[in-house]
């Protein structure tokens, strides 16, 4: 009977060539700092939104194609903001928050959640004011990550809107909740790459200057190193006798200007001297 054998080899992270160069390896930075704003708000200003809730993960991911999400949007001065909620997770706050349910509210099967189809006028205004609470503190993380004067302004209600849904190739953070029942909803919010370049940029770790003393200042030509090659001698034989060559023969060359070359490419000729027991080269000339 084979062996049953487990992969445990963590997957190698695909690389995206159009973000080479950019510092994609630290945005898991901003998204800790995002939780942290998240969870704050969460136990805080929106505690009566997201009772029996707490924030499990907050991560970059891809845009998740899935066609029973419902978008909303909001276009503001950094750029524009897409979110979605699961459903499932959206009914169970509408039964906790306006259905008079206990903390536990009554679980939702995937099917029951989809035979669900009618959107009631209360549901999306709670989709609205959960949006506009996570297009806040988005702005908001971004305006502190990038070092802004000015904080952004509060997303009205008006400014929102139903939105497509965003390309796969887009960046999403997923948000992962869980409630007193062990049971994990998500929702996504969703920067578009003018707000993404912003995020990218604000993330850029700054480098350290050093002012080192200066003295009088050179010309370029004093300052700038090139590497100079010299061929001493050179000496053209047939394949043959090349051959024909055994260890103790003598090729007898004569030496006379050698070649001072810069990559390659011939730009003096020099005398051969010795000097100290060592081969020098002097006397340069402009080769022709």
């Amino acid at each position: 009977m084979p062996n049953a054998t487990t992969d445990t080899t963590t997957p190698h992270q695909v690389l995206d060539p159009c973000l080479l160069g950019r510092p994609v390896h630290l945005l898991p930075q901003f998204a800790a700092r995002l939780q942290d704003d998240l969870d704050a708000a969460m136990q805080g200003s929106a505690r009566r939104y997201w009772a029996g809730w707490r924030l499990e993960q907050a991560e970059f991911g891809r845009v998740p194609q899935d066609a029973a999400l419902r978008w909303m949007a909001v276009a503001g001065a950094m750029g524009t903001v897409s979110v979605a909620f699961e459903r499932c997770l959206l009914l169970t706050l509408l039964e906790r928050r306006y259905g008079g349910r206990r903390v536990a509210a009554t679980p939702r099967s995937d099917q029951e959640e989809r035979r669900s189809e009618r959107v009631t006028a209360t549901e999306e205004r709670l989709n609205v004011v959960l949006t506009q609470q996570m297009v806040d503190l988005l702005y908001a993380r971004v305006a502190a990550s990038a070092a802004m004067d000015v904080a952004p302004q509060p997303v009205a209600a008006n400014a929102l809107g139903t939105a497509a849904m965003p390309g796969a190739t887009g960046w999403a953070v997923q948000v992962v909740v869980r409630n007193a029942d062990d049971e994990t909803r998500r929702f996504w919010i969703a920067p578009d790459q003018q707000l993404m370049a912003a995020i990218l940029g604000s993330l850029r770790p700054e480098q350290p200057r050093t002012h080192a003393a200066r003295g009088p200042s050179e010309p370029l030509a004093a300052k700038l190193q090139v590497k100079l090659d010299g061929r001493l001698v050179s000496k053209e034989i047939t394949l043959g006798a090349l051959f024909d060559l055994k260890v103790g023969d003598v090729i007898p060359v004569n030496v006379g200007r050698a070649d001072v070359l810069l990559d390659e490419a011939r730009l003096f000729t020099a005398a051969v001297a010795e000097s100290r027991g060592k081969l020098c080269l002097t006397s340069f000339e402009d080769a022709e």
